[in-house]
């Protein structure tokens, strides 16, 4: 099964025999792209806040999300005798979510999630193992995550990058980017400039112990961090107010853009992979690109269909990826190399057909040999005699082949040109009527 978004090559291969008459025909490639239908996205938001609307109105603007949204508006300690019969809610369905369905989400989003009880213990357990086995969280915490009732004090702090260190930063700060951040495709290159994004006023200070840190606030406290938990994914961000650039305070901020790559990099989209070696084919124009959150640029081994090797050198670029251009001289499969990740790209046309049956055949002439009224010599009998013949006569025999003369053609034009100005012919007409007339008079 094909267990990833984005295109596959495959080549099958097959091993020679004696006496074969080509090779060239012994392998086969097959692009296979993968594409998920939809994807779906559970949002749990604790609490009313005014920026709920921004995490929902990013998802549902999505066309390929779907997403299911639950706000908890009752905790259950909320006690003010109302009868249940005579609430406007819905009893949150939490077996169903998160012990019978969890699997089928490709992310789960905490908007400043509380801990009230509403999920048991073992609900976390079963989050932490679905994104083990290949799922993906998000939280974006408020003022609650570092109290008692944080998500971090559930099975969850396990597997979240930043641990709370008790305290909430409320003094206005500017997102900045860090070096990883610059390279990340999460974050590089974002639409605006950093110190003319607009300000927020809340981080919760944490320690970043584990993952990556791309954006920062106060005192480069961590912002946003993202991190691997076996095939899963986590992010995390230490504020509630995103919502402040979706409203354009002062200028606001690429809000929309963010989310978006980060909720994409969770679902794993193959062009957001921050460790990646690519390859695009333009005619007979090979464009290499690597990615990598690190500053190494190891040389690229480039092997040709025919097996032989090139070292390529890949020119850095400001947005964490390295590039290079070169023009190929050969037809097939290319192999890429940086000595960690291996890809395989075509150059021309897969599997052409001239090479799919190497041995001489007419077959495949010899519906229009038919309508034509023609016929097959092979030059292993004796090249035949070329005759003309007319239109309705045989044009075949023993050693010869006729070409019909059908006389065909078609006047596309006439043109009449002097042989020479008319007052030098009447000059030369005068002139040997004179002469003739001298000549006779002798």
């Amino acid at each position: 099964p094909v267990e990833h978004g984005g295109a596959s090559i495959v080549e099958i291969v097959v091993q020679p025999i004696a006496n074969e008459m080509s090779l060239a025909n012994n392998r086969a490639v097959i692009t296979i792209n993968g594409v998920r239908d939809r994807l779906k996205v559970l949002l749990v938001s604790g609490q009313p806040h005014l920026g709920e609307r921004t995490w929902r109105n990013l998802l549902k603007s999505d066309p390929s999300v779907d997403l299911v949204h639950f706000t908890i508006l009752r905790p259950p300690e909320k006690n003010d005798f109302t009868p249940l019969n005579e609430l406007a809610l819905i009893s949150f369905p939490i077996r169903e979510l998160f012990e019978i369905k969890l699997h089928e989400f490709d992310l789960v989003v905490f908007d400043r999630y509380v801990v009230r009880f509403v999920l048991p213990p073992n609900y976390f357990q079963n989050i932490e193992d679905y994104v083990r086995n290949g799922g993906a969280i998000l939280t974006a915490v408020g003022p609650d995550f570092s109290g008692l009732r944080s998500l971090y004090h559930t099975p969850l702090g396990k597997i979240l990058p930043g641990q709370p260190m008790d305290s909430v930063i409320e003094t206005p700060f500017r997102a900045q980017l860090t070096e990883k951040g610059r390279r990340h495709p999460v974050t590089a290159g974002l639409p605006g400039l950093p110190e003319k994004w607009g300000r927020w006023f809340r981080l919760i200070e944490a320690n970043p112990k584990a993952g990556h840190t791309l954006l920062t606030g106060t005192d480069k406290k961590p912002l946003l961090l993202l991190d691997r938990i076996g095939k899963g994914r986590v992010a995390q961000f230490m504020s509630d107010h995103v919502w402040l650039w979706a409203r354009g305070f002062e200028g606001g901020g690429p809000h929309a853009e963010l989310l978006r790559r980060l909720s994409h990099w969770l679902m794993k989209e193959p062009d957001l992979e921050e460790e990646d070696l690519r390859a695009k084919v333009d005619g007979k124009t090979l464009t290499i690109e690597r990615r990598s959150l690190g500053p190494e640029n190891p040389p690229i081994t480039l092997t040709a269909p025919s097996g032989k090797k090139t070292i390529v050198k890949l020119k850095p670029n400001n947005q964490g990826g390295a590039t290079t251009t070169l023009r190929t001289d050969e037809t097939g499969l290319y192999q890429i190399s940086d000595g960690t990740k291996r890809i395989l790209t075509a150059v021309g046309k897969l599997n052409p057909p001239e090479l799919a049956d190497l041995r001489a055949s007419s077959d495949l002439l010899a519906p229009m040999i038919k309508a034509s009224g023609g016929s097959v010599k092979w030059i292993a009998d004796g090249v035949p005699d070329f005759r003309r013949t007319k239109p309705g006569r045989n044009t075949k025999g023993n050693g010869w082949m006729g070409l019909v003369k059908n006389g065909a053609y078609v006047v596309t034009g006439a043109r009449q040109v002097s042989l020479l100005p008319a007052l030098l012919f009447l000059l030369l007409a005068g002139g040997g009527i004179i002469l003739s007339w001298w000549q006779e008079g002798r």
